[in-house]
C-alpha cells in the first residue's frame, strides 16, 4: 500500500492511497466518513486488482478551502488522481454519497469509465422532503451539534441484525466519523442537496452497472433502486440480506464477492 498525494488550485490536499496491481478499481467512500470505510474490502481484491481509494475533499487527510463544494468538483479530482496515477480508465465503485460522485464522473467523464459500481446508492435526486431534512442538519452542524448527529447516525446505518454484532466496528466508525470538521458536513450536505438527478446517465451508458442493495437499509430503501436496476444496458443487481447500508462492514466478503465478479465483467472477455 502506498499512501499518496496531490495538490491542485482548488484543493491544497487531495489524499489517497492505492493497493495492488493490475486492471484498476477506484472505491470512492459515502457520508460522513472516509476512505478507511473500504478497509474490510481492499484485501480481499488487491491480488488481481489495482485499487485507488482516495479521501474525498474535505475527509479524511484531503484538504479543501472554499466553502462551495460540489458532487462534480469531487468527481473532478478523481480525475485528477487518476491521472497522477496514468490511468485511463477504471471501474468507479461509489458508496451512498460516494455513488453520487460515481455517477457524476461517469457523466463528465465517460471515457475514463470502465463502469458503475453502486454500493447502497441511487442516481435520483433528493426529494424535497430530503432537502429539508438536509437543511435542518446544517442548521445543526452550523450551531455545533456535529456530535448528536453523529451518534445517532452511524448505527442508523446498520440493520437490526447486525447493530449487536458489529458494536465495535460502529464505535470505531462513530469516532472516526467525528474527526470531520463542521465545514466539510455543511459542504457534503449542500453538494447532496444540490445534486441532479442521474438516471439517464444509466440509461445512455454503454458499460454496466452494478447495485448492491441492503434488504434492511433505511437509508436509500430497496423500492428506491429496484426501479433504477434495469435501467442500464447491462446490470448486475445483488441483494445482500439481513445488511443496511453498510455491506463493507456487514458483509464484507459478500460485498467482495460481488465486486469481483463485476470486475471480472468488465475486465474479462464475456463481452467480446
Amino acid at each position: 500500500m502506498e499512501k499518496k498525494s496531490i495538490t491542485t488550485a482548488k484543493f491544497p490536499k487531495l489524499s489517497y492511497s492505492v493497493y495492488g496491481q493490475g486492471s484498476p478499481i477506484v472505491l470512492l467512500h459515502g457520508f460522513p466518513l472516509d476512505s478507511s470505510l473500504w478497509d474490510k474490502v481492499v484485501p480481499g481484491l488487491t491480488k488481481d486488482y489495482k485499487l485507488i481509494v482516495p479521501d474525498l475533499p474535505g475527509s479524511g487527510n484531503s484538504i479543501f478551502e472554499d466553502e462551495d463544494l460540489s458532487v462534480e468538483d469531487m468527481a473532478t479530482t478523481v480525475q485528477l488522481i487518476m491521472d497522477e496515477e496514468q490511468v485511463k480508465s477504471a471501474v468507479i465503485a461509489g458508496h451512498s454519497m460516494g455513488g453520487y460522485v460515481a455517477l457524476a464522473f461517469a457523466e463528465l467523464y465517460p471515457s475514463y469509465t470502465e463502469g458503475l459500481a453502486l454500493v447502497h446508492s441511487t442516481a435520483k435526486g433528493d426529494t424535497e422532503e430530503k432537502k429539508e431534512q438536509r437543511r435542518k442538519s446544517i442548521e445543526l452542524f452550523k450551531k455545533g451539534g456535529k456530535e448528536p448527529f453523529i451518534r445517532q447516525m452511524i448505527p442508523a446505518l446498520f440493520s437490526p441484525e447486525s447493530k449487536e454484532r458489529c458494536a465495535d466496528e460502529i464505535k470505531a466508525l462513530t469516532e472516526r466519523a467525528l474527526l470531520t470538521e463542521n465545514k466539510s458536513l455543511v459542504a457534503f450536505y449542500n453538494a447532496m442537496i444540490n445534486r441532479p438527478e442521474r438516471t439517464s446517465i444509466l440509461k445512455n451508458s454503454e458499460g454496466p452497472v452494478l447495485w448492491v442493495i441492503g434488504a434492511d437499509d433505511s437509508v436509500i430503501t430497496p423500492e428506491n433502486i429496484i426501479q433504477q436496476t434495469s435501467l442500464a444496458n447491462v446490470n448486475f443487481v445483488y441483494t445482500c440480506n439481513g445488511v443496511g447500508h453498510m455491506s463493507m462492514i456487514e458483509s464484507p466478503d459478500e460485498l467482495i464477492s460481488y465486486l469481483s465478479s463485476f470486475l471480472a465483467y468488465c475486465y474479462g472477455t464475456s463481452r467480446e
